[in-house]
């Protein structure tokens, strides 16, 4: 973390990325004399109400986060800065998104946790659009102009005001990651989920290290009843990005068993600061995260480590296992929302776990054109992890098997929502190899 000391005597000169959180409650006007270098500007965590309107002067500037701070409108000086492409404005009290703000080069914008409940008609009109977090908002429609963003990918509208889907959304030919759980268009399973599943009392736990932490909360492994080692995940607020902790336990409770689920044994309740949790099963630590997080010049697409490779025989254990699981889901009425490769914990057999419900959502089990066209949304998703597994295959690949592999994976990310196939046809292809 940068200084406001450093600042302003001088020493900052030449850097790209600049990170201030000291209480500002002003936009610290040395900041313009980092022009020339100045790509990615955090200002997260202060008391900003405001900023100034003629920060396009930072030319470079690419990347702006401003959450958790006071601004009840995103600043239409936005608008004005040629090169931005990312904006953050997590959890301030936004009510208001002029469309003059929107930079013409954005392609990804959070404004998570505000008090949004109309977006305006130039958000369809910034055709470089990727990536739009718009959950734990007041929303009661999407603009129809959205229907222009060919390239959108990830949309979060969980934890809103929406009581139906807009058709032209589920025909996006773009559309990957889809998460509205918390609509009222929801269907009753995510109300009636936590009925089904045992609660376990706090205090026969006892935590004994962290394992990792999340978007949405952080995993311990505990003792349970003083006789078994289990993980526990405890959640961190009412609203991530993906949506509230209590639609992703609903979601996992039901999900129900498959083997390339992690378990769940019951929710916790009695916890002294009335903590939202999940008991699970301890993975073994010869399992590993198949990815990393997207990174801010990838956007959507997750990172590898750059020695990732695999044979034919773990690569296409892992797409059928992720195959099997999506199918088990889609039965159950639930999409994940978040089929990603740094959401699969994975082993060198190729034994692997789907794991963080925090998009998932809830939709009919009845077939019809809006379950058909979720589902599908997914199956691109699917398409486009096969893509990221075929690219890193070292060994064990036929010619032949490598244009079916590559013919099935254009097939899930065609155009045409509908036209993918299902889950199940996946299945029943890759089980033929």
């Amino acid at each position: 973390m940068d200084t406001l000391a450093q600042l302003r005597a001088g020493q900052l000169s030449g850097i790209t990325r600049l990170d201030l959180a000291c209480g500002l409650t002003e936009f610290p006007r040395e900041i313009f004399d980092l022009a020339d270098s100045l790509e990615v500007l955090n200002l997260s965590g202060n008391a900003l109400r405001s900023l100034p309107d003629d920060l396009h002067r930072l030319t470079r500037l690419r990347v702006l986060f401003c959450s958790d701070n006071l601004f009840t409108e995103l600043p239409a000086c936005l608008g004005q800065c040629a090169a931005l492409t990312m904006i953050g404005f997590k959890a301030n009290a936004i009510e208001n998104v002029p469309g003059a703000a929107l930079p013409p080069l954005l392609r990804w914008l959070i404004l998570t946790d505000n008090r949004l409940t109309s977006l305006p008609t130039e958000l369809g009109e910034r055709p470089h659009l990727q990536k739009l977090m718009l959950a734990g908002n007041r929303l009661q429609r999407l603009p129809a102009s959205l229907s222009r963003c060919h390239r959108l990918e990830l949309i979060r509208i969980a934890a809103n005001q929406l009581t139906e889907l807009p058709e032209w959304l589920l025909t996006l030919p773009s559309l990957t990651w889809l998460a509205y759980a918390g609509n009222p268009l929801e269907t009753e399973a995510d109300a009636a989920a936590l009925e089904a599943t045992a609660s376990i009392s706090w205090s026969g736990l006892s935590l004994e290290k962290k394992l990792g932490e999340g978007a949405s909360g952080v995993i311990y492994q505990a003792l349970w009843e003083q006789t078994r080692h289990v993980a526990v995940k405890l959640y961190k607020g009412e609203m991530t990005s993906d949506g509230s902790p209590l639609h992703e336990m609903n979601a996992c409770i039901t999900a129900g068993l498959h083997p390339n689920l992690i378990r769940v044994e019951g929710r916790i309740v009695d916890h002294p600061q009335q903590t939202a949790g999940l008991v699970m099963q301890l993975i073994d630590p010869s399992y590993r995260n198949l990815a990393g997080l997207p990174s801010l010049a990838s956007c959507t697409r997750d990172v590898y480590a750059d020695d990732t490779r695999f044979s034919a025989g773990v690569a296409l254990r892992i797409a059928s296992g992720i195959a099997s699981v999506a199918e088990h889901l889609h039965r159950q009425g639930i999409t994940h929302g978040d089929l990603y490769a740094h959401n699969i914990l994975w082993n060198e057999h190729g034994d692997c776990l789907l794991g963080d419900f925090g998009a998932a959502s809830f939709h009919a089990t009845a077939d019809s054109l809006e379950s058909r066209a979720l589902q599908r949304i997914e199956v691109r998703a699917f398409g486009v992890l096969l893509g990221e597994l075929l690219a890193r295959i070292d060994s064990g690949l036929s010619e032949d098997q490598r244009v079916a592999l590559e013919d099935l994976q254009q097939r899930c990310c065609q155009l045409d929502v509908l036209a993918r196939p299902g889950f199940s046809e996946v299945v029943r292809e890759l089980n033929g190899f």
